[in-house]
């Protein structure tokens, strides 16, 4: 039988029509960061809802970050300003629940680490390069691996900074705890570690060099030959070439 073909449709609660209203409030300037939505008795007769469904809406608007509420309070919600940790969190879940492969997200960080390696070696202040340096003076310094990840964080977490961007920023360190996260077990397992750290430290001291020397397209290859070479291993073999397409 021809014509058209109809997807399945989703029960939604109230709360959810609720949570969607709020927000596009709040994402059309009609609610401003410092101001406070009604009482939950006034929200419960303007949705017509339950003082359930309003409190669970008020939860998950929490949740997101977007308001600040505590049950009862006669003054109603407030809105809450944009912060970087609501980014975080919302990445964190959009990642997670999409089901990414590990070589999307590693292509990913690769195209967030080299744009970081590129604008710092440009925008970098003595400062910040005098962070990135002591951090890879730690790293040969560190009396086990655990303390040596902790460096080889803190290196790329200079690095994203010094690009001037707080999106980079943010987006590199999810997708990093996100990539890491799921391939510890086998980091762990590593029949090589110190071989593993040599190599790390040898990256990061040629990407240092060129970002001290201010070239930045330097700074985001050998950013992306990096990348590669730590995490290819751990991509399955028919992913890779998808890595490999940032090194061309």
């Amino acid at each position: 039988m021809g014509g058209p073909r109809f997807e399945p449709v989703r029960a939604v609660h109230a709360y959810e029509r609720v949570v969607e209203q709020v927000e596009e409030a709040i994402e059309s300037g009609s609610l401003s960061p410092g101001e406070r939505l009604p009482s939950e008795r006034e929200l419960m007769v303007q949705f017509s809802v339950s003082r359930s469904t309003v409190r669970e809406a008020l939860r998950v608007l929490q949740a997101r970050g977007l308001v600040r509420s505590r049950p009862g309070d006669p003054h109603g919600a407030e809105v809450l300003p944009f912060t970087p940790a609501a980014l975080h969190k919302s990445m964190t879940t959009l990642a997670r629940v999409a089901e990414l492969s590990l070589a999307e997200l590693v292509q990913f960080r690769m195209v967030l680490d080299s744009s970081a390696g590129l604008l710092a070696a440009r925008l970098r202040t003595d400062g910040q390069l005098a962070e990135m340096d002591a951090a890879v003076g730690r790293m040969r310094a560190a009396a086990d691996h655990d303390a040596f990840v902790t460096e080889d964080v803190a290196f790329h977490d200079v690095v994203a900074r010094a690009s001037g961007n707080k999106l980079i920023q943010i987006c590199t360190d999810v997708v990093r705890s996100i990539v890491l996260g799921l391939i510890s077990e086998k980091l762990a397992a590593a029949p090589d570690k110190g071989a593993l750290m040599r190599q790390t430290i040898e990256h990061h001291e040629a990407v240092l060099a060129a970002v001290r020397a201010g070239d930045g397209p330097l700074a985001a290859r050998l950013t992306r030959e990096a990348m590669y070479d730590y995490y290819a291993d751990y991509v399955p073999a028919a992913e890779r070439p998808a890595l490999r397409a940032l090194l061309e």
